[in-house]
Order: structure tokens, then C-alpha cells, then sequence
């Protein structure tokens, strides 16, 4: 797999990272045999960045890492998240104390008594104007118990916002085909920074895999049926905030522009990989087939200037007036 270099860390990860949010909770269910066959597929794919949260599954996403970091020598970049976990929740989650608690007890999960990078986890845009919860984290850095700092946000103007904070390592975003915003409004401004940009639901929770129909139903325990109109979090987590029979249509209506050979998901995760200004996509996988294929987009071809232009016309034209959400 192609490496890329992290934003100011120095560190090279495999451009295709993988998301636990799947195997921790809110995908399904996912055996910890599964769990552990999909991380290892990865890691033996050439993956080196893994992405998780301390709320993914209550802390079972952690857990899961924690064991494989036990049984490999690949050297592996770790970055979670804080600010969602319960207890003490919100808004008590925004006080030094918990930012220390909620830090000290992800590393105790992963086994480690340094984590490479802690990101705030969607907080509300009040709280990281007003600063402090990054003087937190600096602390934390000056103690060695975290490497670096970022943060995940919703939308674009969060992301200035956080891009303002001196030390920022990491910006964590939705970006996909349906979700071209940030090509206008952020990369250049990373890019001058050297922040990472790290690019979650770069499939659109699956509508980019090509495979979802109108009548495609999920379990009840998958946030793709209790929060497919933000019923329950940020409606742009899911399918990139569009509804779910739009997005199923749009889906279909890339496949014209398929290059030969390649699927649609191969060819979302390829438009990503194709900016400069990304350091490392982090699709999920609930098994090692999809962990494995998500690899493959490494070895693609980049779609080329027409290809690219053609989809951004797509998005202009057919997409934008559908997406629900902060953006």
C-alpha cells in the first residue's frame, strides 16, 4: 500500500486506514472473532492507521485494538477520540477532569501508555471556540499520555474554527463523492498548515458501495435505520445526509462514469485518494472481505482530469440540494 506523510508528525501511514466505529456499535452486530479477523485482514493489507473512539461500543472498539496491538509487530498509528463517552456525558465531558478520565481510561484499553493521537469528538462549536478543552489536550501532550491532538468536526466552519488552534495536528472529515465542500473551503488552508486531514464515510455509510437498493433494510441496532434523519445524532453521519431513497438513486446514476474494470466502491475511494491535501481515508469494514478490498484502492489508478470533472458537474448539478445537516 502507498504511504502518505501525516500532517507535521513526520510519520508515513498506509493512505487506507480503517474506521472501528463498525466494530464497536451502531453497524449491526460484529462477533469478536470477526472483529479481530477484520483488523488483522487490514493490517496484513498494509493498513497502519486505525481510527476508533472511546463511545464506539462503550469502549469495546478500543478493546479490540488493544488485543491486536498485543499479537502484531506492524508498527501501527492509534488515534481515538474523547467527548462522547458516558459517564459523565454532556456537558460535563467538557471539563479538564473528564478530558484526563476519559484519556487515561482509552489508554488502558489500547494498552498503551501513549496514545499517537487523541481528536475531539464532534463537540459542540461553543466549546471549541472558547479554547480551553485544547489547552487540556496540550497537557496531556506535555505529559506523554497522547503524541498529538485533533479533532473530528461536522462541518466546515468547524474546521476553521479548530484550524485556528496553534499545535492542531488533525482535522477528521466527511468527504466523499456526495460531500465535496471541503475541496473549496478547507484543503488549501490544511494544506498551508500542514494539518492531516483524515476522510471518515468516504463510502457514504455504503451508498457508495453500490450495492444498496429502496428496499435494503438494516438491523435496528445500526444507525442507518435510528438516525437515517438525525434522530439521534448528526443526520450527516448518515449517508452523508442525504435521504436515504436520493442517495440510493445517486448511487445508481454514477454508474455510467464507472473507468472499466472498477467498481463504484473502487472508484469512491479512489476520488478521494486522488487530493493531495487527504492524508489518510478511513473506511469501515464489519468483515475481512470489505477490509481487504477497501485496500485495493492504493493500487488504482487516479481517475484523471475528465473522470474528475464529470463528478463535481454531478455533485453541482444533481447532489448539493439534498444534504441534510451541518456542513
Amino acid at each position: 500500500m502507498k504511504t502518505r506523510i501525516f500532517g507535521h508528525t513526520g510519520r508515513a501511514v498506509g493512505e487506507v486506514g480503517l474506521g472501528t466505529w463498525q466494530l464497536g456499535a451502531g453497524w449491526g452486530e460484529v462477533s469478536d472473532e470477526t472483529a479481530m479477523a477484520t483488523l488483522r485482514a487490514a493490517v496484513e493489507a498494509g493498513t497502519t492507521f486505525l481510527d476508533t473512539s472511546d463511545v464506539y461500543g462503550m469502549g469495546r472498539s478500543e478493546r479490540l485494538i488493544g488485543q491486536l496491538l498485543k499479537e502484531t509487530r506492524t508498527p501501527l498509528y492509534i488515534a481515538t477520540k474523547v467527548g462522547r463517552f458516558s459517564p459523565p456525558g454532556w456537558p460535563e465531558n467538557f471539563t479538564r477532569a473528564a478530558v484526563r478520565q476519559h484519556t487515561e481510561a482509552s489508554l488502558s484499553r489500547l494498552g498503551l501508555g501513549t496514545v499517537d493521537l487523541t481528536q475531539l469528538h464532534c463537540l459542540p462549536m461553543e466549546v471549541m471556540q472558547r479554547g480551553e478543552i485544547f489547552e487540556w489536550l496540550r497537557e496531556l501532550k506535555r505529559e506523554g499520555k497522547i503524541r498529538d491532538f485533533g479533532a473530528s468536526v461536522e462541518s466546515m466552519d468547524e474546521a476553521l474554527v479548530c484550524l485556528q488552534q496553534e499545535g492542531l495536528c488533525s482535522l477528521q472529515i466527511i468527504f466523499n463523492i456526495f460531500r465535496q465542500k471541503p475541496i473549496h473551503t478547507l484543503f488549501a488552508e490544511a494544506k498551508k498548515k500542514n494539518v492531516a486531514l483524515i476522510v471518515r464515510l468516504p463510502l457514504a455509510s455504503g451508498l457508495l458501495g453500490g450495492k444498496m437498493t429502496k428496499a435494503t433494510a438494516f438491523p435496528e441496532n445500526d444507525h442507518r435505520n435510528f438516525n437515517r434523519d438525525g434522530q439521534r445524532f448528526n443526520v450527516g453521519e448518515t449517508f452523508a445526509g442525504l435521504p436515504f431513497a436520493k442517495g440510493v438513486e445517486l448511487a445508481d446514476a454514477l454508474r455510467p462514469l464507472l473507468p472499466a474494470g472498477e467498481t463504484l466502491a473502487e472508484m469512491a475511494l479512489r476520488w478521494c485518494l486522488d487530493f493531495d491535501a487527504v492524508s489518510v481515508i478511513i473506511p469501515g469494514a464489519k468483515n475481512p472481505e470489505q477490509a481487504r478490498g477497501n485496500a485495493r484502492a492504493s493500487d488504482l489508478a487516479p481517475l484523471g482530469p475528465p473522470l474528475h470533472a464529470k463528478l463535481a458537474d454531478f455533485y453541482t448539478r444533481d447532489v448539493a440540494a439534498h444534504i441534510r445537516g451541518a456542513y
